[in-house]
């Protein structure tokens, strides 16, 4: 099920309920200051019964009990104008992780004040540079967003100064879920955030923990998922470069193929996938990915029911699809627009 590129390039579980919100379109740019702390609210709230019982696992697994949490703003480096901070909804063995980051790229108007405008998270790749997730938040920053890059569990400035151990990934690929899903909320909150456009874009690694978090619920306006793909195991089993070197990270530490269907079984985006909104989810392939393999995407594609305009493919490969970004972006900034224009 695909759109062809010709085509895209004409077209170049909770109690706590969204009006109990925090009303952000109030506050004023004023309140930005190192040290700013807002309040948020959790809206995480599963609508659809689940299908089944692996259903029911993995959102046992991957939610939980909404509450109040606080938003800090801390001094940002380069080109980011504040580094947001939030609490993870999920604790690891690991303090300084737990706090998430968001790296706010701020909407300004034409007097270079805090415009007013709809937002989105951008969760990057698996590069420690982050250099992808960084290109679509100046991205769409550039359009008029506000963007908001998160540094996964061990990133940026979560890292603990030491690389994760096997046993510990998948861990922190579901603490990664609950954050992306958390930041939602955390964005809100915020001065200029129109917080009833709230979108979110995830790349390669990003774009599959993007992909749960698209079938927990739907709160979320749209969803894009950059060369992503579901059944993991088959993935990492398959996948060549970086799914090889978590392939090899796992044969050390002698888990074995049973093992590994386990470990993957909550945060395989495959079995949320009849959950999604097909209206507002986009994924974008590369004919010759050969990280996500085609049959990875088609097979989330399929499950999840979208039709083919949403579901792009490219004639690319995993690392030459960035040659595509203006044409993506552009693509993604129309979708947005045009769900606002329906509220």
């Amino acid at each position: 099920m695909r759109h062809t590129l010709g085509l895209l390039l004409l077209c170049c579980c909770g109690t706590l309920c969204r009006a109990s919100e925090p009303d952000a379109s109030g506050k004023a740019a004023a309140d930005l200051a190192i040290g700013a702390k807002f309040q948020a609210l959790d809206t995480l709230q599963p609508q659809a019964a689940p299908a089944d019982d692996l259903q029911q696992k993995c959102l046992d697994g991957l939610c939980w009990k909404p509450a109040p949490f606080h938003v800090v703003l801390e001094e940002a480096t380069g080109d980011t104008d504040w580094l947001v901070r939030f609490p993870s909804p999920v604790t690891s063995t690991h303090p300084q992780n737990d706090a998430v980051a968001l790296e706010w790229f701020v909407a300004r108007d034409e007097a270079g004040e805090v415009a007013s405008r709809p937002a989105v998270v951008v969760v990057h790749e698996s590069g420690r540079g982050m250099t992808v997730g960084k290109l679509f938040a100046r991205g769409f920053r550039k359009a008029g967003y506000h963007a908001f890059l998160l540094h996964l569990p061990g990133y940026g400035a979560r890292s603990w100064g030491a690389t994760p151990a096997a046993d510990e990934l998948m861990v922190l690929l579901r603490q990664g879920i609950a954050d992306v899903r958390r930041a939602r909320d955390a964005v809100a909150c915020l001065p200029g955030v129109d917080r009833d456009s709230i979108s979110l874009q995830g790349t390669s690694l990003g774009g599959i923990v993007s992909a749960t978090v698209a079938g927990v619920d739907q709160q979320y306006t749209a969803i894009f998922l950059l060369l992503a793909g579901g059944d993991l195991p088959s993935l990492i089993q398959n996948g060549q470069r970086d799914a090889a070197k978590l392939r090899q990270q796992l044969q050390e530490a002698q888990v074995t193929e049973d093992g590994l269907r386990e470990l993957v079984e909550m945060i395989d985006p495959l079995h949320l996938a009849s959950r999604m909104n097909r209206e507002r989810v986009w994924l974008y392939s590369g004919r010759y990915d050969t990280v996500v393999p085609m049959h990875n995407a088609e097979i989330l594609a399929k499950t999840a029911s979208l039709a083919r305009e949403h579901h792009v493919v490219m004639p690319v490969d995993h690392y030459t699809g960035i040659f595509y970004f203006p044409v993506v972006m552009k693509h993604m900034d129309q979708q947005i627009r045009s769900l606002k224009l329906q509220q």
